[in-house]
C-alpha cells in the first residue's frame, strides 16, 4: 500500500510541475522568469520606499 501511494503522489507531483514548466519551454526559460519576477518585485519595492 506505500509503494503505490508513493508511486500515486510521484505521478501527482510530476503532472502538477508539468503546466509551470511548458510555460517557460526550458530550464533556463524558468531561471529568466523567476529573475523577472524578483526584480519587478524590488522595482515596486524601492517605488514604494519613501
Amino acid at each position: 500500500m506505500s509503494k503505490n501511494l508513493t508511486l500515486a503522489l510521484t505521478l501527482l507531483a510530476l503532472v502538477a510541475a508539468v503546466p509551470l514548466l511548458s510555460a517557460c519551454h526550458t530550464t533556463a526559460g524558468a531561471g529568466q522568469d523567476i529573475s523577472a519576477t524578483g526584480q519587478a518585485i524590488d522595482k515596486a519595492a524601492k517605488k514604494a520606499t519613501p
